[in-house]
């Protein structure tokens, strides 16, 4: 049976005769576009199976609740986190958004994990299960989940991010939650009263949005002037290094921080879902969804991160706090300035590299700084510029194509590269006044 139809307002005016013409259009469009919604939402569903049918099946066995449809999951790694409950009440505290939310605690420990650390995962797990099950919260359910075990090749928190985002792709499609929002946090954080909200409110309004990036501001643990003076010098590097991305040139600038993002299911899916690597898995991940374009920042939807040190991961938050702290001097040493304006400098090529010829690009580059021309050539800049003009038909696809290569991993190779010579680091001080 036909479901009844729904004339817009204009055409039900009390007393105001329909033209026919109208009402014919009218149940033509709608006879033409309500199968094509339904044929694509069947060709998402699939195409999610098959990305489940791809994961490893052990980790797909702790389902989210069936009892619950959410519209929104966040995601939460927890290893050896005495103090969770500090997150979670923030996220009890927020305002409610007109949606399900499932909040997912991945406590996760690998093969070599201290006893200790495992004794707190359990304590931890434990815990969290009987706050969800007293919990009587309206919008908001708990799901607290416990992985023992893992491999130690890929034990950490990208697998134990990758696992909470894959159960949630498998819940949106048990649920046909087609417009599912997965949200990135860290066990260590809090949030903003309107966290929540602003998020929801981003993807309700706009369908076509990939992910959301949000503020943040690190907080520190009683009175410590030194944590406190290194980490707002580490926030004003990641200030700068964006900034200095943007003013390049470079169109992917976002930071990329674990727990200051959000990603729709689709674009989650569409990327390969997030890797499984023991740190960094945010930035390999987020550069893939960068590329899908359809970002949007929300700078009001804060996360407080913790300032802490930690050897859990090579780089990140921790180590640079450690590294900094080092500093005779207490202060950061950051990319040079001169080493992004001769970024500048390329990327304002990348339009005339389409339309020039091999022997044409190669004197192009030769008015590059000659360290820059090395990594260049070093990187097979040549093949990098053939394969974007071989799979290029307009120089929107080419310069897309190019960024594709010369994403931010190879410019922080290139900064690396050029550092310490022929450019020396600066003083974080000295690049933010």
């Amino acid at each position: 049976m036909d479901q009844p139809l729904l004339l817009p307002d204009r055409l039900k005016k009390r007393n105001d005769p329909i033209d026919p013409m109208i009402k014919k259009r009218f149940f033509v469009k709608r006879a033409f576009f309500l199968p094509l919604c339904i044929s694509l939402h069947r060709s998402a569903m699939q195409h999610w199976r098959q990305y489940i049918n791809r994961q490893p099946q052990e980790y797909m066995q702790s389902l989210y609740p069936s009892s619950v449809s959410a519209d929104m999951i966040v995601v939460i790694p927890c290893l050896d986190e005495p103090d969770l409950h500090e997150t979670i009440h923030s996220l009890l505290a927020c305002d409610r958004p007109d949606a399900e939310v499932l909040v997912a605690v991945i406590c996760n420990a690998g093969e070599d994990v201290a006893k200790e650390s495992v004794m707190q995962n359990r304590i931890t797990y434990q815990q969290t299960l009987l706050l969800a099950q007293s919990l009587d919260e309206k919008g908001m359910t708990l799901c607290p989940l416990l992985f023992e075990q893992l491999p130690r090749k890929h034990a950490g928190v990208g697998l134990a991010r990758k696992i909470g985002m894959d159960l949630a792709i498998q819940h949106f499609l048990t649920h046909e939650k087609e417009h599912g929002v997965i949200v990135s946090l860290d066990a260590d954080c809090t949030v903003s009263p309107h966290f929540l909200t602003a998020i929801q409110d981003a993807f309700s309004t706009s369908k076509q949005l990939n992910a959301t990036l949000h503020g943040f501001a690190h907080r520190t643990r009683g009175d410590d002037p030194e944590m406190e003076y290194a980490i707002r010098q580490y926030e004003s590097y990641l200030t700068y290094f964006s900034r200095m991305l943007q003013q390049s040139g470079f169109p992917w600038y976002w930071h990329t921080i674990g727990s200051t993002f959000a990603v729709s299911a689709k674009a989650y899916v569409k990327t390969g879902g997030m890797g499984r690597q023991q740190g960094g898995e945010d930035f390999y991940f987020l550069q893939k969804v960068f590329a899908l374009g359809h970002i949007k920042e929300l700078p009001d939807a804060k996360v407080y991160p913790l300032a802490r040190f930690s050897d859990r991961i090579p780089f990140g938050t921790g180590p640079a706090l450690q590294k900094i702290l080092e500093e005779p001097d207490k202060v950061m040493k950051v990319y040079s300035r001169r080493s992004f304006r001769e970024l500048t400098v390329l990327f304002s090529l990348i339009d005339h590299f389409f339309r020039m010829s091999n022997q044409q690009i190669i004197a192009a580059l030769d008015v590059l700084n000659p360290t820059l021309v090395e990594f260049l050539y070093e990187n097979n800049i040549m093949e990098m510029l053939a394969d974007c003009k071989r799979n290029s038909a307009t120089l929107t696809t080419f310069r897309k194509r190019f960024f594709h290569h010369f994403n931010a991993f190879r410019i922080i190779k290139y900064l690396n590269h050029v550092h310490p010579y022929p450019f020396a680091f600066e003083k974080i001080t000295e690049v933010t006044g």
